[in-house]
């Protein structure tokens, strides 16, 4: 039997900390995962120094990522969904002052952040976010892994199809899916939208009641990256002296609207104008209020990367607070569930990694599922919703990924709103739309962002070496 891999709603929608799934999730978790091993193999208790090698584009970019604080958080023991992130600076400036690293919270051993965190200029064969932890044990050998962060939070080993997790539940999934034609077919053949059809998959992993505390929490989270996003004002982290936009924008939409906590605020939103100059900026509002909190170390859900964590929840918003007042968490639950599909179709038949396809891999995918999520809703068929997916994406086709000093800011932050207007515009032009002549399937888009990843020149891919990073003068930021 063919084996499909088993992409789950809640690994394309996971919670995480910013600034980058890739380059401070993906090497967050993999740290975890070394320090796993080390248990595993029974070594642990013998380690007296470590080494990380940061190779390709978490060298390139990773300063500006923070590649190397979420590697030494994840050698500590911090989880990044559970970890107060407020002292995240204090426990790296810690390590700093005291030359000594708790490893995994248990025993402390010498650790210099500026000697043994290396950035390595070479990419290594695989992919071209790489890292390699290296242990020296009290006997004297030594114990080293290599790892891969291939977008969205994604850790893998060798070879991307042996590394999957959960590759024995690949054929538990009643509606295993690969492409988008087969996701159609269930559809037709069950008589279920795609929303039903992925939360029977869902089943197969999960109770009913897992599955909804699961996207709650999601949904919790996008919420409160959103209303403290709105919230705070000032300048971004990390040098280039970015202001922060969504407080300002925020203060002169809601106006003298009154409230104390989240809800109240939601019920002010919905009692503001919504003429279509309002709207849009709403809309650019929640994208940047998510991002700003991203680009700050803050708490986002991947959707399906951190550098894209924007726009998924803006277009969510929109829907909940602009269009449809009466919505429910089984509008936001349908939403999830089809937007986590097309997510991983992207993931299956391409990338969602900006340092193998560049931005049209996160930005482009974030559109395209809040476009599929947006017109589901909105009362539009399995075909339309894939229609939707399909226009917000190719019009992303080439985007690049050239962030100015490796940070998430300029243009990252402005490109999620962007994504989330051109996610409600394909939605409205697919249910306008007679679906079945659609003449580019979602399937050969999927395919041709593929091939325009490949054909790529490398200063395009999250390395900071082309565009507008080396055309900005950064003294003048």
């Amino acid at each position: 039997m063919r084996k499909i891999e088993c992409i789950s709603v809640f690994d394309m929608l996971k919670v995480g900390v910013g600034p980058s799934s890739s380059h401070t999730l993906g090497p967050w978790r993999a740290a975890q995962r070394f320090i796993a091993e080390l248990k595993k193999k029974g070594c642990f208790d013998q380690v007296e120094k470590i080494h990380i090698d940061l190779y390709g584009s978490l060298s390139l970019t990773g300063r500006g990522h923070a590649t190397d604080v979420a590697t030494i958080l994840g050698l500590l023991g911090h989880d990044p969904v559970t970890m107060d992130i407020s002292i995240i600076d204090s426990e790296t400036e810690k390590i700093r002052q005291d030359a000594e690293l708790l490893l995994n919270g248990e025993r402390s051993i010498p650790f210099n952040i500026e000697t043994d965190v290396k950035f390595n200029r070479k990419f290594l064969e695989f992919h071209p976010n790489g890292m390699t932890f290296r242990a020296t044990l009290s006997d004297g050998k030594k114990y080293s892994s290599s790892f891969y962060s291939i977008g969205g939070g994604f850790v893998v080993k060798k070879e991307r199809k042996n590394a999957s997790q959960k590759m024995q539940s690949f054929l538990e999934f009643p509606f295993p899916i690969e492409k988008a034609t087969e996701l159609l077919q269930y559809c037709r053949e069950q008589n279920k939208s795609i929303s039903e059809v992925v939360l029977e998959n869902e089943k197969s992993l999960r109770s009913d009641e897992e599955i909804d505390t699961g996207l709650r929490q999601i949904w919790n989270v996008m919420l409160e990256s959103m209303y403290i996003g709105c919230h705070t004002e000032g300048t971004l982290p990390g040098g280039l002296n970015v202001k922060r936009r969504a407080f300002e924008m925020h203060k002169r939409l809601i106006g003298d609207q009154q409230y104390s906590n989240q809800d109240e605020w939601i019920n002010a939103i919905r009692r503001t104008e919504v003429k279509f100059r309002q709207i849009l900026k709403w809309v650019s509002c929640f994208a940047f209020s998510v991002n700003e909190v991203n680009a700050s170390l803050g708490r986002v859900v991947t959707a399906p990367t951190n550098g894209s964590a924007g726009t998924v929840p803006a277009v969510m918003m929109y829907y909940m607070v602009i269009e449809n007042h009466d919505a429910t968490f089984e509008d936001l639950k349908r939403f999830m569930l089809v937007a986590g599909e097309v997510g991983s179709l992207f993931k299956k038949g391409a990338t969602i990694s900006a340092a193998m396809g560049g931005c049209q891999a996160e930005i482009g995918v974030s559109s395209a599922m809040a476009a599929a999520g947006l017109t589901d809703l909105l009362g539009g068929s399995p075909e339309q919703s894939l229609m939707a997916a399909e226009i917000a994406m190719e019009h992303h086709l080439g985007l690049t990924c050239d962030p100015i000093a490796g940070l998430v800011q300029i243009p990252c932050i402005e490109r999620n709103s962007m994504g989330a207007i051109k996610a409600i515009n394909a939605a409205e032009i697919a249910l306008e739309s007679d679906a079945s002549k659609a003449k580019v399937p979602l399937d050969k888009v999927i395919e041709t962002m593929w091939d325009t990843a490949k054909d790529m020149n490398s200063k395009y891919k999250e390395t900071s070496e082309g565009g507008l990073a080396v055309k900005v003068n950064l003294s003048d930021c």
